[in-house]
């Protein structure tokens, strides 16, 4: 079904192209440049805006207009990530990396089947979606002194906080998603003579994959905010340590060494995300924008 909706009249007024001279029929329609120059036109204008935040944070840490002596250079929180990149700090990127990447995706598989239950049954919805609205709301860093007290303070305790605060968020867009998928497609697929579970394997499962992506994104991102939250579970390394050993001591620009890698580190897997789902999702009509 979602290949019905791929069209080369789209695909030309996006800027994407045309097809190749004997190209099969559905076969995707080549790049063209003005698809180029508006990626580089918006990498340009997010750099504009990294380098604006990062101009006014020079002017106010030279005048002295926020914290006093207490808000470091941009030259001085760079400085600590270039030379702690060699003395262990790319160690605790990789740590918090694979604690993140781990644990999101162990709560992102265990969120989508529960998504598809409430957004499937009505009957399973109506009697798990209070539940489910409630957990989501808890936010992760409280459950800390349960998870301590159940799990101990080695790896597993961390990995369930960060698997808690991405399975909730998973369910949710799942849910939300395959519950407005449109009525005529089910009924055209009905019409055809498929069953339930056609229905549901050959309509609302293509149809589902773009929520799904979108559900890793933000669980991905709702990962790294949680991440220093795990990582109070008496954790020895990792940024969320990095940044809490750094804040004990008044250590100010390593603080902000350890923000600034976690934002980094986030946008970076997002930017992998987005681009593996713009070629899973290539059918998705999203119009000129």
């Amino acid at each position: 079904m979602p290949e019905v909706l791929a069209s080369d009249r789209r695909a030309a007024a996006a800027g994407v192209g045309a097809k190749e001279p004997g190209a099969p029929p559905g076969a995707p329609p080549r790049r063209g440049p003005r698809r180029w120059l508006a990626a580089l036109r918006n990498a340009a204008l997010g750099l504009t805006g990294f380098l604006g935040v990062i101009l006014l944070w020079q002017v106010m840490a030279v005048t002295g207009v926020v914290g006093g002596d207490l808000l470091p250079t941009p030259g001085q929180v760079f400085e600590v990530i270039w030379t702690g990149l060699g003395n262990g700090l790319a160690d605790d990127i990789l740590i918090s990396s694979r604690r993140v990447v781990v644990w999101v995706s162990v709560g992102i598989a265990a969120g989508v089947p529960v998504g598809f239950l409430l957004g499937w049954f009505p009957i399973a919805r109506a009697a798990l979606n209070p539940l489910v609205n409630f957990f989501r709301a808890l936010p992760p860093i409280a459950l800390v002194p349960l998870v301590i007290v159940y799990f101990g303070i080695g790896e597993l305790a961390r990995g369930i906080i960060l698997m808690y605060a991405a399975f909730f968020a998973t369910v949710v867009i799942v849910f939300e998603g395959i519950a407005g998928i449109e009525d005529k497609y089910v009924r055209a697929a009905q019409t055809l003579g498929a069953n339930r579970v056609e229905v549901l394997t050959r309509v609302v499962l293509p149809f589902s994959v773009p929520h799904i992506l979108t559900a890793a994104r933000v669980s991905l991102g709702i990962g790294w905010a949680s991440l220093v939250a795990a990582e109070l579970v008496a954790a020895q390394d990792g940024l969320g340590a990095v940044i809490q050993n750094a804040g004990n001591f008044l250590d100010i620009p390593r603080v902000y060494a350890g923000i600034i890698l976690i934002g980094l580190c986030a946008l970076l897997m997002d930017a992998a995300l987005r681009l593996a789902s713009a070629r899973l999702v290539r059918w998705q009509d999203r119009g000129n924008r």
